[in-house]
């Protein structure tokens, strides 16, 4: 019995042992890490972003905070070490030692008259005629009797004095960790153990696994549905307009699944005739237009009347049930938009590139989207060739307030952004008619629109020039700067009720053919991974040219202190074409922000093949360096003209400087509102 209480309690110790090795320092790891973490505001500050409540830290946001898989995990582990020490400490009753002379309470060595003594003394205490208590009577025969007789006894009493035992000298015991109902398991109880281990081994994970399957199977590992990439795939072209990417984006099948209310009618009736305006409808044959609109599916029809709902401001007059659904599709649209742009740079074209001017169309809804500004917002007019659609996502900003600005010659939106603190805040509250506390609010959100510098080459590794066929590596830094000093920023969006982190699609694309090069997703919220990134991308660069090892450690030093300060670096490779100059243009897109994005064309010289195997050269001064050195001129007509948003002209380019490029590398520094760490 005794044997089988202490392998009980072994097994105990031994399941304690087991949590509280990995448990210990892995707790220990976290709190360090919680407190070296600087806690520092990375969303806008202003009064429209506070007062939607996204940032608030109330009590139940701290909570959800706290209450993640992992958290919850370590918190539960923990209270199940605290319990087994518990039990085993107060519970589990100890294995008791036969000591003789403890027992009687003599010391050892004393002669036969004191233990004699102190037998009757306990006697007297416990013995069944003098004490009824039951625990009193199982203490005497269990204890007492036997250490009186093993003292007595003079062979007990001298083994127990050699070797601590009545019995002698005792040979080695061990025990099993092992709960006490195994120990003691019988034919019945062995089966119906066998059916406990059978489930847990065997039909638990084969239902996890049956469930992970039939998840898997119909979502991707970003959680968007296999049939969506299917539609957008099928629906993906390459002339497909800015203003039809809504048609395409609309069809999502998670969208499609939403439920259609006979109830919803009526309010999308209503909200139909006050976003009309943004539909895109002929208005010279307006009946036939609204006819053929209603025709559509109904799920297609409301998620584009909630979505311009949202683009216009109109969704405040939404139905509860309405609002749900608007809700849930604005949770939907960044991974779906992200999963559009995808689709739209697959490699479709026999020399495996993708198609810039859809990837173009979805960036620039997803910027409206995040910001709730109306697409027609892009058109030019009124001597703003970009539109007013970066001025409205600045807070207290509506169209009459652009068109007082615009009489003060504020046309371009870089123009505000380039004036002094002082000369803006006269600007807004004297000619726009804005009080101190809204001028405060804008000044706010431009401190959190960033400025991006682009550092670009491609050069074939290892070799001078590029010949045709070669594989062409591009080497990009992209530097991050915003005035109020961060580099890791959620962008300001009060109006879209969920957190979005900026994103930016660096391309390297030939407009004229409508070709997509090189595509890569630069992020700057994560500068552990981009360190990890830029190092591990440099040395393979490095080893790859046969650099030493110091000159190697200096190159991964010089890397990680870009990245360090706000550059994250993006590479990728491309097979050189045929034999000629190539009009490329680089594009710096953001997901988040409009009126950030930048272009720089560039010339790609691409030297003939040598038929010895030889490699061409090219030279840094004279004609063939001057074919390679090329800046367009700002009366020339650009071949990206049919390939840019319709909301959009080239001519504010020419307020942006162009970079020199000079045999595929380019130099720029521009605006832009990236601030995350490239994705691999």
């Amino acid at each position: 019995m005794a044997a089988a209480e202490e392998n009980s309690s072994l097994f105990l110790i031994f399941i304690l042992t087991m949590i509280a090795l990995p448990l210990v320092p892995y707790t220990i790891m976290r709190l360090c890490r919680a407190a070296t973490v600087k806690a520092k505001t990375i969303h806008c500050r202003c009064s429209g972003c506070h007062r939607s409540g996204k940032y608030r830290k109330s009590i139940y946001k701290r909570i959800s905070n706290f209450s993640t898989c992992s958290n919850l995990t370590i918190l539960l582990l923990w209270i199940v070490m605290i319990f087994l020490v518990y039990y085993i400490k107060h519970v589990n009753r100890e294995v008791q030692v036969f000591e003789p002379y403890s027992i009687l309470g003599l010391e050892p060595g004393v002669s036969e008259s004191d233990i004699k003594k102190s037998y009757r003394r306990l006697s007297i205490q416990y013995h069944p005629d003098k004490n009824p208590d039951p625990e009193a009577h199982k203490y005497f025969v269990e204890f007492i009797s036997k250490a009186y007789q093993a003292l007595t006894d003079p062979v007990s009493r001298e083994n127990y004095e050699k070797y601590g035992h009545p019995d002698g000298r005792q040979g080695l015991q061990m025990g099993i960790a092992l709960p006490k109902f195994l120990l003691n398991m019988d034919g019945a109880s062995g089966g119906i153990m066998l059916l406990g281990i059978v489930g847990l081994c065997i039909l638990l994970p084969l239902m996890i696994a049956l469930i992970y399957l039939s998840r898997s199977s119909k979502y991707t590992g970003n959680y968007v549905m296999h049939q969506t990439l299917s539609t957008y795939y099928y629906f993906m072209k390459p002339s497909l307009a800015p203003s039809k990417v809504m048609d395409v984006f609309i069809k999502a099948a998670e969208y499609m699944e939403m439920p259609v209310r006979r109830s919803d009618d009526e309010p999308l009736q209503k909200l139909f005739v006050a976003v009309r305006s943004e539909l895109n409808l002929d208005l010279k044959n307006i009946r036939t237009e609204q006819a053929k609109f209603w025709k559509q599916h109904p799920s297609l029809v409301k998620m584009e009347l909630l979505i311009q709902a949202h683009l216009t401001g109109e969704s405040f007059a939404l139905t509860p049930a309405l609002l749900k659904d608007y809700r849930h599709m604005l949770e939907l649209a960044p991974r779906l938009l992200e999963e559009l742009i995808k689709i739209g740079l697959l490699p479709r074209s026999p020399h495996g590139f993708g198609w810039l001017r859809p990837a173009i169309g979805v960036i620039e809804l997803s910027q409206n989207i995040i910001q709730a500004v109306p697409l027609s917002a892009r058109k030019a007019g009124g001597g703003n060739s970009e539109g007013i659609a970066p001025f409205l996502q600045l807070p207290h900003f509506t169209e009459a307030t652009v068109k007082k600005i615009a009489r003060k010659k504020i046309r371009a939106f870089q123009e505000l952004c380039d004036m002094s603190v002082e000369e803006r805040a006269a600007l807004l509250t004297q000619v726009a008619g804005l009080s101190d506390e809204e001028a405060q609010d804008i000044e706010l959100v431009l401190e959190m629109i960033p400025s991006i510098e682009v550092d670009i080459k491609c050069e074939t590794e290892g070799e001078e020039g590029i010949q045709e066929g070669d594989v062409v590596t591009m080497y990009a830094w992209v530097s991050l700067h915003r005035r109020n000093g961060l580099t890791a920023a959620l962008p300001h969006a009060p109006s879209f009720p969920f957190h979005k982190e900026e994103n930016f699609w660096l391309l390297l694309a030939d407009a004229a053919s409508n070709e997509v090069w090189l595509s890569q997703k630069v992020s700057f919220m994560d500068e552990a991974t981009a360190i990890t990134a830029a190092s591990k991308a440099i040395r393979e660069t490095q080893e790859a040219l046969g650099a030493s090892a110091k000159e190697i450690g200096i190159a991964v030093r010089e890397a990680v202190d870009k990245v360090k300060k706000g550059s994250r670096l993006v590479m990728g490779k491309f097979q050189a074409p045929a034999e000629g100059n190539h009009n490329l243009t680089s594009f710096c897109l953001c997901d988040a922000w409009i009126g950030c994005d930048t272009k720089t064309n560039l010339k790609l010289k691409v030297l003939k093949r040598s038929r010895a195997g030889t490699r061409g050269h090219v030279a840094e001064e004279g004609p063939v360096a001057e074919d390679g050195i090329e800046e367009e001129e700002e009366e020339e007509e650009e071949e990206y003209d049919d390939y840019e948003s319709e909301y959009s002209d080239d001519e504010d380019e020419k307020s942006k400087g162009k970079g020199k490029v000079a045999n595929g590398v380019d130099h720029q520094r521009a605006s832009s509102d990236i601030d995350s760490g490239s994705d691999d």
